[in-house]
């Protein structure tokens, strides 16, 4: 009986190599499809819980599930139509936001110049440049946002119906999943599949309180400081809080800039004060 030629080391390598272009060239060009299956199934592993509850309280599985659907998704719309209207009526005072910023770089400006001993014309035509490349620049910039949001309304309408079936074949996915290993390994199989949904569920559990109560230490700060858009600057510092250093340095600058531009740099200085005392007790507790 011949034995198989064992294939060269270069080959290998490079069957490796087109194998794992070939994986990542298939995932980017089904983004729009994985990307809100992944979403949905570790949303159906949050929601999990409830439909198990409801289903103990004696409630048919296929209702169970539609409610707790149905629920989250008016949850999500209302906290979104929340936000919109802080959003709003941020939008309506810019212009005097917009007047209170060139009052106060116009300030710096002679500031700079009295200090430095430069021209104010000089600092005036680069603040001009500047403001010219960002006017230049903002087309593009909303033709990218507007291609962002409808990317998420897309996937945000297809996450309800996605979360529904994950939910409702769940024991079907899970028994095809036991079953592509051999029957003395599918223990082994449930068991990790049971600490996997464990972990994704303690810890956004844990992601969502935590934001939560990140925004509303940042909002009863910013509203003791009175500073103007406290809650709409309160919630977007603790959902930028849940990115890692970069978010915490954002949502403390945005406050910190709006306080400088509507109040005071002392009332800036505060805020950065509550930001540190709130990443604190987050960091900590």
């Amino acid at each position: 009986m011949d034995k198989s030629t064992p294939f060269p080391f270069f080959i290998k390598i490079s069957q490796i190599l087109i194998g794992i272009v070939a994986l990542f060239f298939v995932l980017f060009i089904g983004q729009a499809i994985i990307l809100p299956l992944i979403y949905s199934l570790i949303l159906a592993i949050l929601l999990n819980p409830a439909v198990n509850f409801l289903v103990k309280k004696k409630l048919n599985r296929l209702l169970a599930i539609s409610i707790v659907v149905v629920v989250a998704t008016i949850a999500v719309i209302a906290f979104v139509y929340f936000l919109s209207s802080q959003m709003v009526m941020f939008g309506d005072a810019l212009p005097q936001l917009q007047d209170k910023f060139n009052m106060l770089i116009t300030e710096a400006s002679d500031f700079v110049a009295t200090t430095f001993n430069t021209s104010p014309n000089k600092l005036n035509e680069m603040i001009a440049k500047g403001k010219e490349e960002l006017s230049s620049n903002s087309s593009m910039l909303i033709g990218k946002t507007l291609s962002t949001a409808t990317d998420v309304i897309i996937i945000v309408t297809l996450l309800p119906v996605y979360i529904f079936m994950f939910l409702y074949y769940k024991p079907l996915l899970l028994e095809f999943v036991e079953r592509l290993s051999p029957p003395e390994n599918q223990d082994k199989v449930r068991e990790v599949l049971l600490e996997t949904k464990l972990l994704i569920q303690s810890y956004l559990s844990g992601l969502l309180l935590e934001a939560l109560i990140v925004s509303a230490l940042n909002s009863a700060g910013l509203l003791i400081l009175g500073v103007d858009y406290a809650i709409l600057i309160g919630v977007i510092g603790g959902l930028l809080n849940i990115i890692p250093y970069i978010g915490g340095i954002v949502a403390t600058a945005l406050p910190m800039i709006l306080a400088l531009a509507t109040q005071s740099p002392t009332t800036a200085l505060l805020v950065l004060g509550v930001y540190i005392i709130v990443q604190f007790i987050d960091n900590n507790f």
